[in-house]
């Protein structure tokens, strides 16, 4: 048995470096996203950071072998929503996807090269496509298509894009503000969708629509099968006898339901989410087996699930694979009845696996990162329920040290770091994620917190952050904290808050209205909520509506809300990181929050970098500002450090 050494929490010498990190980037997902199938072929996208951030689509064959099926410098990411998705699908032999450098669809036909089937937009990325299929006789695909027109505006529609890319993408549907999951049946007769309209989210209020459907990808007749602006609709799916199914949280839950002659019947369920967030294009949860059972993941207490629905079942049977991430979550029918998809646990990093059905036998086919570090450097999460405001019970989970070499000195408690997610309607992954290991195993205690808001607890608790966006977020990190403290888990006098996009706006209203925390690191975070409402892309330009209030209606709550005209409350230092080339949170949000603590003498360090984009994506980056981080919380909380990092500038300190 080694024999621990004692050293301070924080200052631990550890194997899992910032460039391990890089390497498996701190992404949600890993390096691992968006998966497609065709017979017996599998693909999915892999993220390289150190092909300056490339996505490449590689695939599964028959044989087991796998392969890369795309070069540089062609990059496999679309850009509809800004937050993309949907980037690839798959029909026979060939292979389709969206190009990142000028949004275009290319086809890959084997032993070719690819070759672009939608027209050269009138400007660089001006028309996008996204989550597309390719209807029956194999001869039109239809997809998602968002236009930025003259002017700034933005016209997202359904269209049929002939799969040769011998004439011009038609127009199936439009006249609604955003579409999504455009599913034709396997027959061919008819298409499946999902509408909805501003202010709604696609966690807030849905339609699922019906058409029939031509061979050349037209409709006619659509009517409307179920939703309306309180009922969220996601992932419509035609059964091999193609009946219609999708998730519904009318019940209070994402559960499955079942459309037969303008009917919808509730299919076995629990009190769980069978769906998630439409952040992204192209998200699935559940798939039809060969024999039209449904193998489906859901969300609870934290973790996801893996479970099975037979033909004419009365329950959902737990399929135990140890797995508890599957994300992206996306399921893919393989050959020989196996189902395709990306998934990990608290000790296993997300990989693409196979589940054989019939034996229940998982498989790893491949795995875009190998861990070679000893299992006793790896803290292991577990869930917590604790009270928060208003009589509501809050969720997370905790994620003590963990070192095989050192303990803490005898009677001092490890500091903590709280994790706000982004979103904020998302949720806590419960896969290895290095970038929380990076903390454990140097002697932090963290908690990443589903706040009121989160996915995976029901419609109730996703409803709970409406209005109070910038309340119920703070005091759910708050309360986690203080919980945390409470029960001599942690220091409550070394406590931070971290957080990146909505989780950055938490962190700076965490810090600005309340004095918790000993510090924190705000990564590319929302400062103002003003400019953000009329700064920002189509997708979220309402999304304020629901969190905060409609503008300019609300404009006292807007400003009540906005750290930036509270820094002089801050009392302790922070740390801003930003993408120059940020759309979505544009980099002036970080600059006026440098401002405003510049012109207070408040303790700050910023740090910018060129060519990244909302989520750093290069390996160098992330590398670099995790380094920072660590660095800065060194002097911040006054812990030695065991490694020789690249000084910050920390002003006012």
């Amino acid at each position: 048995m080694t024999h621990k050494r004692r050293s301070p929490f924080g200052s631990w010498r550890s194997p899992i470096s910032a460039a391990m990190v890089a390497a498996q980037t701190t992404s949600p997902s890993g390096t691992l996203g968006q998966m497609a199938g065709s017979g017996s072929d599998l693909y999915w996208v892999e993220l390289r950071p150190k092909e300056g951030g490339r996505n490449v689509v590689m695939r599964y064959t028959a044989d087991g072998k796998v392969e890369d099926v795309t070069a540089p410098p062609h990059s496999a990411r679309s850009i509809v929503h800004e937050y993309g998705g949907g980037s690839i699908f798959a029909h026979g032999k060939s292979l389709f996807f969206s190009n990142y450098d000028d949004q275009r669809l290319y086809r890959v036909d084997p032993d070719a090269k690819p070759r672009p089937i939608t027209p050269e937009p009138p400007s660089p990325r001006s028309d996008r496509y996204s989550d597309g299929r390719v209807i029956a006789d194999g001869r039109f695909i239809v997809c998602v298509r968002e236009r930025h027109l003259d002017g700034g505006q933005v016209m997202n529609e359904l269209v049929s894009v002939p799969a040769d890319g011998s004439s011009e993408p038609a127009i199936v549907a439009s006249g609604r503000d955003f579409y999504a999951c455009p599913r034709p049946s396997p027959d061919g007769s008819r298409l499946a969708w999902i509408a909805w309209d501003d202010p709604q989210m696609p966690w807030d209020g849905t339609e699922v629509w019906v058409a029939a459907l031509h061979s050349d990808g037209s409709v006619e007749r659509p009517e409307i099968v179920a939703g309306g602006p309180g009922e969220s609709l996601f992932q419509p799916e035609w059964s091999p006898s193609s009946e219609l199914h999708f998730v519904s949280d009318r019940s209070g839950w994402w559960s499955l339901y079942r459309a037969t002659d303008h009917e919808v019947e509730a299919l076995p369920t629990l009190e769980a989410d069978f769906g998630t967030a439409l952040w992204q294009l192209g998200f699935t949860r559940y798939c039809f087996a060969a024999d039209g059972a449904i193998v489906c993941t859901y969300s609870k207490d934290g973790f996801d699930h893996l479970g099975r629905i037979r033909p004419g079942g009365s329950s959902v049977e737990p399929i135990e694979t140890g797995l508890t991430s599957f994300y992206p979550p996306q399921f893919i029918v393989g050959g020989s009845g196996r189902i395709g998809f990306i998934a990990g646990s608290a000790t296993d990093t997300q990989s693409v696996r196979l589940l054989d059905l019939s034996t229940g036998k998982v498989e790893v086919i491949y795995t875009a990162f190998e861990l070679t570090v000893d299992p006793a450097f790896i803290s292991i999460p577990h869930p917590i329920s604790y009270p928060t405001e208003g009589g509501a019970l809050a969720h997370a989970l905790f994620y003590p040290p963990a070192n095989r070499d050192f303990t803490g000195n005898e009677g001092e408690r490890p500091p903590l770091i709280v994790i706000s997610h982004g979103g904020p309607t998302s949720a806590t992954r419960s896969h290895l994620q290095l970038g929380i290991q990076y903390w454990t195993s140097r002697g932090f205690g963290v908690v990443d917190v589903d706040y009121g808001g989160s996915t995976g607890y029901g419609r109730a608790y996703r409803m709970r952050l409406n209005g109070m966006w910038g309340i119920v977020d703070k005091d759910d990190c708050i309360n986690a904290a203080r919980y945390l403290a409470e029960h001599g888990e942690v220091d409550g006098r070394r406590m931070l808050i971290r957080g990146g996009s909505a989780g950055g706006y938490t962190t700076l209203c965490a810090l600005a209205f309340d004095n918790v925390f000993a510090g924190g690191a705000s990564y590319y975070g929302v400062a103002d909520l003003e400019p953000f409402v009329t700064d920002t892309h189509k997708f979220e330009a309402r999304y304020m509506d629901s969190l905060v209030g409609a503008y300019p209606e609300a404009r006292e709550t807007y400003r009540a809300r906005s750290p930036i005209h509270f820094a002089d409350q801050i009392s302790c230092p922070i740390i801003l990181f930003h993408g120059l080339e940020d759309k979505i949170v544009p980099p002036s949000q970080a600059e006026i929050m440098v401002e405003a603590l510049r012109k207070k003498g408040l303790p700050f360090a910023y740090i910018a970098f060129e060519g990244e984009q909302h989520g750093f994506r290069r390996s160098e980056t992330v590398q670099r500002a995790l380094e920072a981080e660590l660095y800065f919380y060194s002097q911040v909380l006054g812990f030695g450090l065991s490694e020789h990092l690249e000084p910050v500038k920390i002003e006012n300190l």
